[in-house]
């Protein structure tokens, strides 16, 4: 006997009441989302995410008391132990925040004009393990902070070599790709594979590296120089 599969639990953090309201209204309308609790700043957003636990945070960036960015990091940072994803969503269409939010452990990134198909694609993206991140948007953030995420030289070598040791030499042609911002279907088209073989490509990448995701990948390629100054 099949069972249907559990929905996924999300938990809504934004300041301003109608947004979240606006949120709940969306994702609880789609048969496979949870909305599980709401948040109205960064402090009840960490709280909330410990005690209720869900599998996706739409976070919002800028809250009082604690902004979106620190309570990403207290929840899906370094030393966070089974972190929820975290899926920012804000107005602000700013490198910065984008960069900051993904380094402190966010799994996507969307504007809140985004379509709310986009919405709730996004939650399910990152609610699979996936990162959502447009490539053209990673394409201008290494553009932007490729140098500040760069090792000192005389780091990067061991650490490029323990890599090249780690990964087929399949798996370091896909992992630059994903580093120089490209989708999968692009990575298929440039290394003449399918998609769908892409995607295992990936899978197998960031459970060799220990990464969660492929944002994790890309600064990974760069603090070990795999991807050189020149690109």
């Amino acid at each position: 006997m099949s069972h249907a599969p559990q929905p996924i639990r999300v938990l809504v953090c934004d300041d301003q009441a109608l947004v979240r309201t606006g949120y709940v209204t969306i994702f609880s309308a789609q048969p496979d989302i949870e909305v599980v609790g709401e948040a109205e700043n960064g402090h009840a957003a960490v709280e909330a995410a410990r005690r209720l636990r869900p599998d996706v945070v739409v976070m919002d960036i800028r809250m009082p008391l604690l902004d979106g960015i620190q309570a990403t990091r207290q929840l899906a940072g370094p030393d966070a132990g089974v972190p929820p994803k975290v899926l920012v969503v804000t107005t602000f269409n700013v490198d910065a925040y984008v960069y900051d939010a993904l380094r402190a452990g966010a799994s996507g990134f969307l504007l809140k004009d985004a379509p709310p198909a986009e919405l709730v694609n996004g939650i399910r993206t990152v609610a699979r393990g996936e990162a959502l991140l447009a490539p053209a948007v990673t394409r201008r953030l290494i553009g932007h902070f490729a140098e500040h995420l760069r090792p000192s030289e005389t780091s990067r070598p061991a650490a490029r070599e323990e890599l090249v040791r780690a990964l087929t030499p399949r798996e370091l042609d896909v992992l630059r790709r994903i580093a120089e911002g490209l989708s999968n279907k692009e990575i298929a088209t440039a290394l003449f594979i399918t998609p769908e073989t892409v995607k295992t490509y990936v899978s197998r990448i960031l459970a060799k590296l220990g990464l969660r995701d492929r944002v994790q990948a890309v600064v990974l390629a760069y603090r070990v120089g795999l991807i050189p100054a020149a690109d």
